[in-house]
């Protein structure tokens, strides 16, 4: 036999129809995922929704940071530190233990306003009270008890002590010089006395008790161990005696003090050489409740009000110098100052901490984006369940009974499809941020509004489908056999349909997620602490962040970009696949 010959019967037994090395039986699954394979787009679609959803549910939780974690920075500030007033209202100071009653001190506010004279008399309580000015702003208030009385019968005077009271010669002779001299007043042996004329020739004595003073100026000690003392009556008393006189020192209970006088409002006290309390007419309190202002700075503050100075420097207890600002605003001083303060690391630039930086919350944007990716895939797929769920039922019910079951159901899907989607999603956005609902909540009920506004199309590719099927000769056997309308449906037609389903459902994704996208954008969609990456894009609506923080947007946008082209090329793979004309 010949060599030609030999070559034609081997190709012949290669040929044959029979032989199991030519003939090759693959199921249809196996053919649709060898079309599918083949698209090369349909295997980038596939990659990158891979790598989609291992970034949104892997990268969530290999994250060290939480999606509504707050990073802060400490930063440098300047913040209001402390308040300073001048001081335009009287203070007063007791004698004794008991202090000057409310009555007392209103009594004296109306009758001192706009007194001109040195000396005082108002009555509060049923006491009669003399306040004695020793200067502007500064009265000594004393109370009268009766002594004596004086009667004058030409150079004769015959005073009479009161029950129980002894007069000394030296309180006589000046009560009959003051009578001579027609004063109502006069001191002696350190006590004042007053003369309140009588019948004839006679005249009352009283001596008068200080019982406290009334002075606008602020008393502070540099020590807390000299508080009692910078309180006491004696020591404001003599205190600002001597500084209205301008003297460099005064005495009380034997201890000499001495006065750095800066002006009439503002002096120092010092005791061999140690500070021991400041007097201004400035009072300066911390902004701050809780924290202490040393006297130190409140003595430095004070002096720069009353030089009217802008700012002024101090040392703290660390020797670190301070520089502070005083602003006037309205009849107060606002004194403020660089500190140390914990603030939002908002709008931080990507780092090494924060890869993609941190967004308006001072939240980490990478993390965000992770966990904004679980909130967009999950609306979609659920959406998308919800829309195919509907559409099955509705459409195949349609197709199958066709006659005036189809029509019914087909006049309530046109009645769905004349209600405007984003005008009614936009309604229910407002409607639920007007009830303040939980985010969670939100989230269920935007799906759930969203599937129930999108499952029209669905059911018109069922019904046309079936209209189509039910006519086949399996249809015919399942008829004759006897098996359940139910059953025909959802087990026998439906199945059928599925892969053009599949295809739309695939391709649909990409539009929920946009729609979505879109809602969070507007601020009818995600609310914190949740995150989607179309809430994420609605927090950089402004020209600042879109001109100076790319960080924040342009991830998000592209992530919302390859995510609805990864599921549109898995969508035309599939299509692709499950044409029957496709060749091989």
């Amino acid at each position: 036999m010949s060599e030609n010959t030999t070559n034609i019967n081997k190709e012949e037994e290669q040929l044959s129809l029979d032989d199991g090395r030519r003939v090759k039986v693959l199921s249809p699954g196996m053919m649709v995922f060898k079309r599918f394979i083949r698209n090369k787009l349909a295997i980038v679609g596939i990659c990158t929704l891979f790598f989609m959803f291992a970034f949104s549910f892997l990268g969530g939780i290999i994250s060290p940071y939480r999606q509504d974690q707050v990073f802060y920075k400490v930063d440098k500030a300047n913040k209001e530190y402390a308040g300073a007033a001048v001081n335009t209202e009287y203070r007063f100071t007791s004698a004794t233990d008991k202090p000057l009653s409310t009555m007392t001190r209103a009594t004296f506010n109306s009758k001192v306003k706009n007194a001109a004279a040195s000396e005082v008399t108002f009555q509060a309580d049923g006491i009669t009270y003399l306040a004695s000015k020793v200067d502007d702003n500064f009265y000594v208030l004393t109370v009268g008890e009766e002594v004596g009385s004086v009667t004058v019968l030409g150079k004769i005077a015959d005073v009479k002590p009161a029950a129980g009271v002894e007069l000394s010669k030296a309180v006589t002779d000046a009560a009959v010089q003051a009578i001579n001299k027609n004063q109502t007043s006069f001191e002696a042996e350190d006590c004042v006395f007053t003369l309140t004329k009588g019948a004839a020739k006679s005249y009352v004595l009283h001596r008068m008790s200080p019982v406290g003073l009334a002075s606008m100026l602020n008393f502070a000690a540099y020590d807390a161990q000299n508080n009692d003392l910078v309180a006491s009556f004696e020591f404001r008393k003599e205190c600002e005696t001597a500084m209205h006189k301008g003297e460099s020192e005064f005495e009380v209970d034997g201890t000499v003090y001495t006065l750095e006088i800066e002006d009439e409002t503002n002096a120092d006290v010092l005791l061999n050489g140690d500070y021991v309390a400041n007097v201004s007419n400035v009072i300066v309190n911390s902004v701050n409740v809780g924290v202490f202002l040393p006297i130190e700075y409140k003595a430095a503050a004070a002096e720069a009000i009353a030089d009217k100075q802008t700012s002024f420097e101090y040392v703290n207890a660390d020797g670190v110098t301070e520089k502070h600002t005083i602003q006037m605003r309205g009849n107060t001083y606002i004194i403020s100052t660089e500190q140390e303060t914990y603030l939002i690391d908002m709008y931080s630039p990507p780092s090494a901490k924060h890869w993609l930086g941190t967004d308006d919350h001072g939240m980490d944007v990478l993390t965000r984006l992770m966990y904004g990716g679980r909130i967009s895939l999950l609306v979609g797929f659920v959406v998308m369940l919800l829309e195919n769920l509907i559409g099955i039922v509705i459409g195949g019910i349609s197709g199958y009974f066709g006659g005036w079951v189809d029509t019914l159901l087909m006049r309530f899907v046109d009645l769905f499809n004349s209600i405007p989607y984003y005008p009614m999603m936009i309604i229910a956005g407002a409607i639920m941020d007007s009830f303040e609902v939980d985010p969670y909540v939100r989230l269920y009920m935007m799906m759930a509004i969203m599937g129930i506004m999108g499952w029209t199309g669905v059911a018109r590719v069922v019904r046309g489908q079936i209209l189509s099927l039910r006519e086949q000769d399996f249809m015919v056997a399942t008829e004759a056999t006897g098996i359940a309308v139910s059953r025909r449906i959802f087990r026998h037609l439906v199945p059928n349909v599925m892969p053009l389903l599949i295809v739309q459902a695939t391709m649909g994704l990409g539009s929920i997620i946009l729609a979505e996208a879109t809602l969070s954008f507007l601020g009818l969609g995600i609310k914190y602490p949740l995150a989607s990456w179309g809430s994420i894009i609605n927090s950089s609506s402004n020209i600042y962040v879109m001109t100076n923080c790319w960080y924040l947007w342009i991830p998000a946008g592209l992530l919302i970009v390859l995510t609805v082209l990864g599921f549109n090329f898995v969508g035309d793979g599939l299509r692709d696949a499950f044409d029957p004309k496709m060749k091989r």
